[in-house]
């Protein structure tokens, strides 16, 4: 849901380095030094126009929406409570964790969530199972005030959404909804393969012709 997601290949190389937060620092100073741990902009890149998708090594732009937006500073704060890296298998991770703590109405999370926990499935399906397990007895911060939310105490937060507590067995409702979600975001992400392919050409035609001109 980062404004320049890595090509498959290059994230499954990537190795980026484990941060951990105090919990005794507020969300707004863990969120910095999360910004500077995976080499984002200091504002988190919320107030551009565009964002990248790299499809290989074409990157495919789209609008960065207003639903985007609020959706990503949500999710960013979800990275630092939750751990989970910015590589593919962490963006993996961090999509079922939040669908299974709950995207409330952010429609933006949802449908990028869902083709994050497919791509999971297919990366590290493991690791994303146990994400959404954890996500399923967690609480998600998508229905919280955002300028309340980064006073609070990052240990303080984790308490409330129940992050602290060990990882229970699933039960057999979580298992049948990650069904459900699987199955939605893998055909979901299927049916808009074409459209990404035409989208990833005329970026790279518009590209080549930039690189050209210059």
């Amino acid at each position: 849901m980062r404004s320049s997601q890595p090509s498959l290949a290059e994230s499954a190389k990537k190795r980026i380095k484990r941060v951990t937060y105090d919990t005794a620092a507020t969300l707004r100073d863990a969120r910095r030094t999360y910004f500077e741990a995976n080499g984002f902009p200091l504002d988190g890149g919320y107030d551009a126009k565009w964002v990248d998708f790299e499809l290989g090594p074409i990157p495919v732009p789209f609008p960065n929406t207003d639903g985007r937006r609020r959706a990503v500073k949500v999710h960013d704060l979800h990275h630092v409570l939750t751990e989970y890296q910015t590589d593919i298998y962490g963006e993996a991770e961090i999509s079922a964790w939040e669908l299974g703590a709950g995207c409330g109405n952010m429609v933006a999370a949802w449908l990028l969530n869902l083709g994050g926990l497919a791509l999971g499935m297919l990366m590290a399906p493991r690791r994303t199972w146990r994400a959404w397990v954890r996500g399923r007895q967690a609480r998600s911060l998508y229905r919280r005030d955002l300028d309340e939310l980064l006073t609070l105490r990052v240990g303080e937060v984790r308490r409330d959404l129940g992050l602290d507590r060990p990882r229970a067995p699933a039960r057999i409702g979580d298992l049948a909804l990650f069904f459900v979600y699987w199955q939605i975001g893998a055909w979901g992400s299927l049916a808009l393969f074409p459209l990404t392919i035409v989208s990833a050409v005329i970026a790279g035609s518009a590209l080549l012709v930039r690189k050209l001109a210059g």
